[in-house]
C-alpha cells in the first residue's frame, strides 16, 4: 500500500498524443518513432495497421481502444481514465491515432481531460490522409491556377441533440476549390446529389482512395455526375474533388488507354 501511494504521490510522466500517419511506416516522423520504441504503454485506434504497431517497444502493452462500424472496444471516458492512471503510475502513455491526431479524432476530449487531471501531454503530428492521397495522385491541393484553396471535411454526420446533421455543402462547394472529405461513407449517390445540388458542377474530377500509402491502396477516378458509380472501398477511404484533379484524372485516362492498345495489340499478333 506504502509503494502505490508513493508511486501516485510522484509527479504524472507525459502523455503522448502521437499521429501514426495513413499507414506506411515510413511515412512516420522521427519523433512518432522514437516514442513508440520508448513506450510501456501504447493505446491505438483501430485502423492503425500492423506495420507500425510492429515498431512499438517489445515489452510495451499494445492495446486496440478504437472502434470498427460503430463498436467501441473501450468508451473515451475508459480511455481518458486509463491514459491518466498510467501517467500517474509512471508509465510512458503512447495515445497512437491514425492520421494526424488532431484530424477528425477526439484529441481535444482527451486533452481536455489531461489537463484537468494536471497531467502533462504532448502532440506529435502525423501525415494526414488527405495530404498522403494528393501526393499518392502526383497532384497538388492548392494550384493558383486551378484551387486556391483546400476544405478538410468529414461527411460522417454531425450530432446535434441526437440528431444527425450533415454538412453545409453550400457553403463550402466551390470551383476554385478542393473538397478533402474524409469518411465519405457508402452512399455516393447521395453525396453527388448534395454537392450537385449545392452548385458544384457535375463534370468536376473525383477520385476515391482507399487505405492510402499502403500494399492495399486502391484508387478510383470518377466525374462528380458519375460519382454514384464508384464502388464503395474497404475503409479507411477519401474522397477527393476538385479542378487541381484534372491531371491525375487526365493520366488515369491516357494509362487506361495504353491498356486497350497493349491489350488489342496482343490479340492481333496471335492471329
Amino acid at each position: 500500500m506504502a509503494a502505490q501511494t508513493i508511486a501516485m504521490a510522484t509527479k504524472p510522466t507525459t502523455v503522448h498524443l502521437v499521429g501514426a500517419g495513413p499507414g506506411d511506416p515510413d511515412l512516420l516522423t522521427l519523433k512518432a518513432h522514437r516514442v513508440l520504441r520508448e513506450a510501456d504503454e501504447i493505446l491505438h485506434d483501430d485502423l492503425v495497421p500492423p506495420a507500425i504497431l510492429a515498431l512499438a517497444n517489445p515489452v510495451a502493452v499494445v492495446a486496440n481502444v478504437g472502434k470498427r462500424c460503430g463498436a467501441k472496444t473501450m468508451t473515451q471516458e475508459q480511455i481518458n481514465a486509463r491514459m491518466i492512471q498510467s501517467a500517474r503510475e509512471g508509465r510512458t502513455v503512447v495515445r497512437l491515432k491514425g492520421g494526424d491526431p488532431g484530424i477528425f479524432g477526439r484529441m481535444a476530449e482527451e486533452i481536455d481531460a489531461l489537463e484537468a487531471a494536471g497531467v502533462p501531454f504532448e502532440v506529435i503530428p502525423g501525415i494526414t490522409a488527405g495530404m498522403a492521397a494528393a501526393a499518392s495522385l502526383g497532384i497538388s491541393l492548392t494550384n493558383r491556377r486551378k484551387s486556391s484553396y483546400a476544405i478538410f471535411i468529414s461527411a460522417h454526420p454531425a450530432q446535434d441533440g441526437g440528431k444527425d446533421v450533415r454538412p453545409d455543402w453550400k457553403k463550402l462547394a466551390h470551383s476554385d476549390g478542393v473538397l478533402v472529405i474524409y469518411m465519405p461513407g457508402r452512399n455516393h449517390a447521395r453525396l453527388r446529389d448534395e454537392l450537385v445540388a449545392a452548385g458544384l458542377d457535375p463534370q468536376m474530377p473525383a477520385a476515391l482512395i482507399s487505405r492510402v500509402s499502403t500494399a492495399e491502396q486502391t484508387i478510383q477516378y470518377a466525374t462528380l455526375m458519375n460519382l454514384g458509380r464508384v464502388s464503395p472501398a474497404a475503409a479507411p477511404s477519401i474522397l477527393l474533388i476538385g479542378r487541381s484533379l484534372d491531371r491525375a484524372s487526365r493520366r488515369q485516362r491516357t494509362s487506361e488507354l495504353s491498356v486497350l492498345i497493349d491489350e488489342a495489340t496482343a490479340i492481333f499478333s496471335h492471329r
